[in-house]
């Protein structure tokens, strides 16, 4: 856990989780900034030891989505400048964030439950309308890689 003063900043380290069957892909919109879809993504929070506890809490609050163990760390790690947009969220001194990647295959696709406040639409697409769709470069690999 950090210092009481970096508490009240975010930690500058998120999940990807890529939820896919063998043929879509499910992608969330944002609320803001609209038009920017993406996979289940957030930041791990001060108290997680490791980034798959963040894996599962962030399926579960995007999606409603239970993971029992089916998630799978795809040994990627990407490193990328924080968005001006979003610096204010980090310690003044931080601009970069470690993003790991993760996924989940599921048999078939699903309805899911996402927070309004967050998250204005969801769907299923196929793996390259996804990758085209998605506003992150790390998402759009991610998405390739598993589709490929």
């Amino acid at each position: 856990m950090p210092p009481s003063s970096s508490a009240a900043f975010k930690r500058p380290e998120s999940v990807l989780v890529v939820v896919h069957t063998t043929d879509s892909v499910l992608l969330l919109r944002r609320v803001d900034p609209p038009d920017f879809w993406q996979s289940v993504t957030g930041s791990l929070r001060w108290d997680e030891r490791e980034p798959i506890e963040a894996a599962r809490r962030e399926l579960r609050e995007e999606t409603g989505i239970e993971e029992a163990g089916r998630l799978r760390d795809l040994q990627l790690t990407y490193r990328f400048p924080i968005l001006p947009a979003w610096r204010a969220r980090y310690a003044p001194n931080v601009k970069e964030n470690t993003e790991h990647v993760f996924s989940l295959a599921l048999q078939a696709e699903t309805d899911i439950n996402v927070n309004p406040a967050e998250h204005a639409e969801w769907g299923w697409f196929d793996f390259r309308t996804a990758a085209a769709r998605v506003a992150s470069w790390t998402n759009r690999e991610a998405i390739l890689k598993l589709g490929s």
